[in-house]
């Protein structure tokens, strides 16, 4: 008889904590999108602004000069000394980092002269300039060709 009375008054206070408890709100997916496209979206601009890989100049990215931008960029990345690579490979790869996290909403113009900024800073760091477009699938088939 004693199994019997436990039994029930578990159930009973079962049941008077669901109804007691408030039930819970949903969200709407709007909600949650825009929330869930923040975060996201705020992730590279921390890592822009507070990166470990270097100590840049504030503003940097929107200069308008390339070879501006490739000595502040060569600057920074021979004088940090938290960073992993050689300095080439980390201002090269801060300046491809921006350009492909901005790539939705930086202006054409400022796309160009990022990308001058890359030849810019091949130059400043003495390597050899990137090949034109389509330059390697010319040769490759120019090679196959007898």
């Amino acid at each position: 008889m004693a199994r019997k009375t436990a039994a029930k008054t578990r159930r009973v206070s079962k049941r008077s904590k669901t109804a007691r408890s408030k039930p819970a709100r949903a969200k709407s997916s709007r909600a949650r999108s825009t929330k869930a496209a923040t975060s996201k979206s705020r992730w590279s601009q921390r890592v822009t602004e507070g990166s470990d890989a270097l100590d840049l100049r504030q503003g940097v990215f929107a200069l308008k000069d390339p070879r501006r931008i490739a000595a502040s960029l060569k600057r920074s990345a021979e004088r940090s000394k938290r960073r992993k690579a050689e300095p080439y490979r980390s201002a090269m790869s801060m300046l491809t980092f921006y350009v492909n996290r901005g790539g939705k909403t930086l202006p054409d113009a400022q796309k160009h002269v990022l990308q001058r900024a890359k030849d810019e800073l091949r130059k400043q760091f003495g390597r050899s300039a990137r090949p034109p477009p389509g330059s390697r699938r010319r040769a490759r088939k120019a090679r196959a060709k007898p």
